[in-house]
């Protein structure tokens, strides 16, 4: 019987499980933000219980705008996952991270413009957590090493800028980024590791290079069908990182991610609204 706290998996289209897997299943879960982006598929490898979610829904058809972060990870955390691995397609913003390589970022730049919807908290409980290390140190090196094993060309470190969409940057916006050092850039990542470390959990990135946004001269600007041909051919690599690396993440959940409520409340118990209390129960985790 299986103990130790589950495993997320976040990524695109077609997320959907690893060769070995046993005893799959399909759950629709019912959150009080709304529906989540697909169902979740879930299974055991390597003795650990692993859910996958679309980000995107199915059939892609869910806008980076329109993902409903806090359902997809109010649902995740009521499955028991304490840990999660994200996996995007990412723009390159330097000449060193070229196509179909993988940059594991440490950090965020926040473009976006609905970061209300980025929060578990409200309705009479506030929380403000520590977000100076956004990602997993810990994680972090697991997928580093699980890379480097599996012979991907794996960046360790580096700054995520964040944006709205749909559209792709101006080269105007490319320029700006790369004259302060930013390294890639995507539209879904940020309100993922913020909600990630909301409800306890450890969370970290295979940021998969696709372009080079569209500040590189005498290359084509980045569009969707570039993306998704590099998307491809990196998806068998992305898959043979992450199912390495789950047989790496330690049984218990003892992480500072894993406490990152403990001082993060100001409100006290006594003022919470019973409502708010019994729809963030899965985030307060018994508090």
């Amino acid at each position: 019987m299986l103990m130790s706290p589950a495993i997320g998996i976040i990524g695109g289209s077609g997320v959907s499980g690893f060769d070995g897997m046993e005893n799959v299943q399909k759950r629709k879960v019912e959150t009080p933000f709304g529906d989540p982006s697909d169902l979740l598929i879930g299974g055991e490898l390597e003795g650990r219980q692993v859910w996958f979610l679309s980000r995107h829904g199915p059939d892609h058809s869910i806008l980076p705008s329109e993902v409903n972060h806090r359902a997809n990870f109010w649902a995740l955390r009521s499955l028991g996952v304490r840990w999660v691995i994200c996996a995007t397609a990412v723009g390159s913003l330097k000449e060193e991270y070229p196509p179909r390589s993988v940059l594991l970022p440490d950090q965020y730049f926040d473009r976006t413009s609905q970061r209300a919807d980025h929060s578990f908290f409200g309705e009479g409980i506030v929380a403000h957590v520590s977000f100076a290390e956004p990602i997993s140190a810990g994680l972090r090196a697991i997928l580093a090493e699980a890379g480097r094993a599996e012979a991907a060309e794996i960046h360790d470190g580096g700054t995520y800028v964040c944006m709205d969409g749909p559209a792709f940057s101006t080269k105007a916006e490319s320029h700006y980024y790369r004259h302060f050092g930013y390294d890639i850039i995507g539209m879904t990542n940020l309100p993922e590791a913020k909600l990630a470390r909301e409800a306890e959990m450890a969370l970290a990135t295979l940021g998969m290079v696709t372009d080079y946004d569209c500040w590189r001269e005498g290359e084509a600007a980045v569009d969707a069908r570039s993306v998704v041909e590099h998307l491809a051919a990196n998806a068998e690599m992305s898959a043979r990182i992450m199912k390495r690396a789950i047989s790496m993440i330690p049984a218990l959940a003892n992480w500072p991610e894993h406490r990152s409520l403990d001082a993060a409340i100001f409100t006290p118990k006594k003022a919470w609204p019973a409502a708010t209390a019994e729809k963030l129960a899965p985030i307060l985790n018994g508090r």
